[in-house]
Formats: C-alpha cells, structure tokens, sequence
C-alpha cells in the first residue's frame, strides 16, 4: 500500500512532463488567445505565464481581475496602454478596449497533474440545430461524425451528447473544457464539404466514396519545409491519399483532354473547402490521361516563430485530413447558442464538497472512537481512507482522465465503501470472535470481495445511462473499490492483525 501510495503521489505532483506545473511558481496561464485581436497581434499566446501587467505583480486571477477593472470601464472606442510581462521576461506593448478580456482565456497555474473537468474548469458549450427536423438515426450518425473530427485535435475534455426540447426538435451539444467559445465556433461552425475540381469538373470529394486511404504518419504525412515571410514563418506540409478506381478514372477522362504547357497540364488541381478555393496544384504533364489512384495534398502554416509556424501546419493538416476522411457533414449546422461557462461555481462547489469530506472524516473518526474506545484505530482507518483517495487521484493523474462533478461524488461513493468495509473487518476480526486472528481476517475479506461484486455489477448500466452523463461517477467509484478490494482492504487487515499483537 505504501508503494502504491508513494507512487500515486508522484503521480499527481510529477512535473516531468507537465512544465507549467509548480506547487511554488506565482502567475496565471494563458489558455487561448483570440485570433485576429490586439493581444495575438501583439505576440501574446497560449502557454505563456503572466507575471505583471504595468508592473504590477499577478499572482493569481484574483489580481489580474483587479488590474483589469481599469480597462472594463473604457468606453467603445477609448483605449489605454497596457504592458503585459510573462515569466520569461517577454513584454508586450499595446493599447487595450474595453474587450480586451473577451480576446484571451486564462487560468491558474496547475499545482497537480489533476486534469479537472468543463463542470469545474470552465470551457464552451454550443446548442447545434441541424437545417432540417432529424430523425433519432440521422442524429446519431451526425453525433458520430462530429466526434470523430473533434477527437483528431486531441482535446483534453470533449463531450458530444443530445438533447430535444418540447417541439420535438432534437439538438446536438458539444462541451469543451478550456476553451473559448470562438475557438469551440471554429471547431463545428464548418460544414467541411471538400471537393477537388480540374476546372469546373470535380475529380473526388471527401468521404471512403472516393478517398480509401488518407496518409496520417511517416513518410506519408510530414511538415516539408519551413521559410521566413513578412512578419513571421511559413511552414507547408504535404501527405499522400489514394483514391477510388472510379475517381482515378474521372481524373484520366479529364485530364486526357488538356493540353500540354511545359511540364505541366494547362489547368490546376484545385481544392475547395465550403465553395472556398484552398490550394491549387499542378499537374505533371506525365499524368495527363493516367488513371492514378495515388495523389499528394499539399499547405500551409504561419506563424511569429518556426514553432508556432510548425504547429499550425500540422494543424492545418490535422483539420484537412479529418475532412477528406469524414467526409461532409451530413447536414447543414447551425449554432443556435454558444456560453461561456464560468469556473467559478466549479471552484465553489468543489470546495464545498472537500469540506464537507472532510467534516465527515472527522465525524467518522469521532464515531469509531465513542464505538471501538480505541484512537489508534480510528486513526488507521482515516489514514487508510486518505489513501485510497490519493490513489484514485493518482489512477486519474495517470490515465489524464477529467475529474468532473460527478466523478468526485464518485471518489466520496467510494471512500464511504471503504469505510464501511473497514468497518466489516475491525468486527469480524477483533470482537469476541473464537477463531484465530487468520480464519477472522478470511471471513472479513471474504465479506468485502462479495460485496466488491456486487457493487461493479450495480455500477456498469451507469456508463450508458443519461448519455453518459454518470460515466465519472461510474468509472471514480469502480477505480475506489477495485484499489480498495487489491490494495487497502488486505493492508488494513494486516494493521489490525499488527495491532492486535
């Protein structure tokens, strides 16, 4: 139990591979910056460490609220200078509006690897309508293509579920933690119809129709090269698709009718995102009246720096790929309101469920005294208890997994197991029993294994019920008892028998 306790510790305070994780380091996080706004323009981005602003110290959001009250009460048009220092020394001069919050996302700087929650860290949510009435059937499969290219980003919280109102009118809601709402906009706002046209003649489109393989690592998917350009880098990627034999063979019809400039064909491959022209390539001259099934997309990313240059190549990348895979949205969507969602009432609420824990534990740990006229268990029990939280803490750290509301009344769910399986043991093993100590600590854990299955079994319907909604508290509550039933339950009984000597 030790070994796992020390384990789940590092787990949670580890900042191997969390670099703006410190339990000592003063400051807040930039989330998102706004595209296109004062802040971006200025170089402002995501990860950086606020540190002042007009040399006053941030500490926290507290303090940055309160240097920012002085800009909120400009009037439209009116701006102020602002001068924004982060942890690396980095300053940035520029004059602010009154919305200059709207334009950046912020938050603490992490002091554990605990990943929390839209319920509790804030983020977007957006009501999606589609063009039409759809059927329970047409919804699912737009939930499941909405999900499949939201997941290519690799974002942290992402829930996608449905909800109807009293018209019969059925929409989809996606959630994102920590994020913006123009962010979550940009996500779902594209309808994604992709087509390749020679002229007006369109060679393929996306979709497994007419695109059977879309290179994604290797040699078959890589940012090529990266350049200097006014005011920053550019940086091109390029992968490879094959297509159909019936979209190879409307490429060759069409091709063998151009004529030859060069080395190239006369027209261009063009591609086309919603009716917007994206890239044009050439053509070989070689290819014109070949039936290929293989053909190489090219683009690009910009950036201030070759970093952020590189990563929105590979994001552009990312964004095309997942189109031509999917293909278009089935639907025309329309987002019918998009929140903001505040982590303030997740703060509260989670600070009230820790003191509330923990005046249960001491109200426990008062029981068990009055019952058992013994301290020293009743501080075993609560350091067993204690535990078993930090381990499910640690799993959670581990797996990246998101603590919601739900999952943290799934932690409570199972601590109050915990203690009532202690319970089982300290009376099976230590009042008045006749058998020797060893037989006693078989029956109480024979006790709590039973129990242990009945609880899983109770368990696994919440994972489908509610859309899922009850999935934390599932999975927190199955994480407690199984470290529980493997880990803390025979460590306990093994203090008891210690103790009993």
């Amino acid at each position: 139990m030790m070994f796992f306790l020390g384990m789940s510790l590092l787990a949670i305070f580890g900042s191997a591979h969390s670099p703006y994780i410190s339990l000592l380091q003063t400051g807040i996080l930039i989330d998102n910056v706004k595209e296109n706004s004062s802040l971006f323009d200025s170089g402002v981005r995501a990860n950086q460490i606020i540190s002042f602003i007009n040399d006053e110290k941030i500490e926290n959001l507290k303090d940055y609220n309160s240097v920012m009250e002085q800009y909120h009460s400009l009037g439209d048009g009116e701006t102020k200078k602002i001068i924004i220092t982060t942890k690396d020394k980095s300053e940035f001069v520029l004059l602010a509006r009154n919305t200059i919050s709207e334009e950046i996302s912020l938050s603490e700087i992490p002091k554990t690897r605990i990943q929390t929650g839209l319920d509790i860290r804030g983020g977007a949510r957006a009501l999606v309508a589609a063009d039409r009435k759809l059927t329970d059937a047409e919804l699912d499969d737009l939930i499941s293509i909405s999900q499949e290219r939201l997941n290519v980003y690799g974002l942290s919280d992402l829930t996608i579920r449905k909800q109807s109102d009293s018209s019969g009118n059925k929409y989809m809601v996606v959630e994102i933690a920590g994020t913006s709402p123009e962010n979550l906009e940009a996500l779902i706002g594209q309808q994604g119809h992709f087509e390749a046209k020679i002229g007006n003649e369109t060679v393929f489109v996306g979709g497994n129709k007419d695109v059977t393989h879309v290179g994604r690592t290797g040699q078959d998917a890589m940012v090529t090269e990266c350049f200097a350009v006014q005011g920053g880098e550019s940086c091109e990627f390029q992968f490879t698709i094959f297509l159909s034999e019936e979209a190879a063979q409307r490429h060759a019809d069409i091709t063998d009718t151009l004529s030859i400039n060069g080395s190239y064909l006369s027209k261009k491959l063009d591609f086309f995102i919603d009716g917007k022209l994206t890239e044009s390539l050439n053509i070989g001259s070689s290819l014109k009246g070949s039936t290929t099934t293989q053909i190489s997309i090219s683009g690009s990313g910009q950036g201030a720096t070759r970093e952020e240059a590189i990563e929105s190549a590979k994001q552009e990348m990312k964004q095309l790929q997942t189109i031509l895979i999917t293909g278009s949205l089935p639907f025309k969507l329309e987002i019918v309101k998009i929140d903001k969602i505040s982590p303030f009432l997740g703060e509260q609420f989670t600070k009230t469920i820790f003191i509330a824990s923990f005046a249960s534990f001491l109200a426990v740990c008062l029981i068990i005294i009055l019952r058992y006229r013994r301290i020293k268990l009743s501080f075993i029990m609560l350091f067993v208890a204690l535990s078993e939280i930090i381990m499910i803490l640690g799993f959670s750290s581990l797996m990246k997994a998101n603590l919601d509301l739900s999952s943290i009344a799934g932690i409570i769910a199972a601590i109050g197991t915990g203690i009532n399986d202690q319970q089982v043991i300290v009376d099976e093993t230590i009042r008045g029993k006749l058998e020797s100590m060893g037989v006693r600590i078989k029956e109480a854990l024979f006790i709590v294994f039973t129990s242990f299955a009945t609880i899983i079994a109770s368990l696994f319907p919440l994972f489908y019920v509610g859309a899922g909604l009850l999935r934390g508290f599932a999975v927190t509550s199955i994480v407690g008892v199984t470290i529980g039933v493997l880990i803390t339950r025979p460590a306990f009984a093994d203090m008891i028998k210690q103790m009993e000597k």
